[in-house]
């Protein structure tokens, strides 16, 4: 039995960690860009290197054993270590500040985070924020993202995060319809051109005690779309609140009853910065978690005040 890393295959071990994780041969070669033979072979090579197994088979799934586990939890901080420092390297090569690539839902950039962007900048002029926007979920070490701002509640697999903020849907309205509607009773809103989801709708009138079947005007699938079609008066939208907050705030919006609809399946629409496990305490990630925690605590104060 091997007792030191004198002849331990070091190669094998960040494949070690890309199977530990995902428990699966085939979705470790995917996401290394291996072939599943060269991974299988690998696991061979350091368990027989080892001298005992690391993990139980069963079926198509490779689940850790003790023995597995031990080694996990002694090699992962090195190897957050050596990916930390070939970073660096990297970063000292080129002479460049430090990049933190963001992969975030169109609505939550535009409505919520751009705007706030300068005060990013104000308190971490060293760390760049290279942004990008998709309603589609991001491999994010396969496309080299170092973390991601999404919405559900996973899970999110071979993936660690952090849950942000769940925000409720409230009622909204351009000024000139809010003038028309607002201080209302309810009921008056199944007359108008409503939206968003019917669903939400739905649950929406039964919290305001009425009962009825909702057929919206026009439906999105980017809430910052539906916010902008409430903003140009093209009807009254059930939206987020934090990503209304500053339409609230500057008047493009006015919010037409205090019932908020919270989540009916709790945690589903929460927003999450998630990332790579290794990255967890690498600096500009805990920068960016920091910075984000306390952006949204003075926009649920804002919120709060109105």
């Amino acid at each position: 039995m091997l007792t030191s890393m004198s002849r331990i295959p070091l190669q094998t071990l960040p494949t070690f960690r890309a199977v530990a994780r995902l428990s699966n041969l085939r979705a470790a070669a995917e996401q290394l860009h291996l072939t599943h033979s060269a991974i299988s072979q690998q696991m061979r090579v350091l368990e027989e290197q080892l001298g005992f197994a690391l993990f139980d088979r069963r079926g198509r799934r490779v689940v850790l054993n003790a023995a597995g586990a031990a080694l996990l939890s002694a090699v992962e901080p090195a190897l957050a270590q050596i990916d930390e420092g070939v970073r660096a390297a990297a970063l000292a090569a080129s002479g460049t500040e430090q990049s933190l690539r963001l992969t975030a839902l169109p609505s939550f950039a535009q409505h919520w985070l751009l705007p706030r962007m300068a005060r990013w900048r104000e308190q971490h002029p060293g760390i760049v924020i290279d942004l990008h926007t998709s309603l589609q979920v991001i491999d994010l070490p396969r496309e080299g993202y170092h973390a991601a701002l999404r919405q559900g509640k996973g899970p999110w697999q071979g993936l660690a995060g952090t849950c942000l903020i769940d925000s409720p849907l409230i009622v909204v309205a351009s000024p000139t319809v809010a003038r028309r509607l607002l201080g209302g009773d309810p009921a008056a809103l199944m007359h108008e051109p409503l939206l968003g989801n019917a669903q939400r709708w739905n649950h929406w009138f039964a919290l305001a005690g009425q009962r009825c079947r909702v057929k919206p005007v026009a439906v999105f699938n980017d809430m910052g779309m539906l916010l902008q079609a409430a903003e140009q008066g093209l009807g009254v939208a059930l939206g987020r609140q934090l990503l209304a907050a500053d339409a609230l705030r500057d008047g493009r919006l006015v919010q037409l009853s205090p019932i908020a609809l919270a989540d009916p399946d709790q945690g589903a629409d929460a927003f999450w910065l998630l990332h790579p496990p290794e990255l967890q305490d690498w600096p500009p990630l805990v920068a960016l978690r920091d910075w984000l925690q306390q952006e949204l605590l003075s926009s649920a104060a804002q919120l709060n005040q109105r």
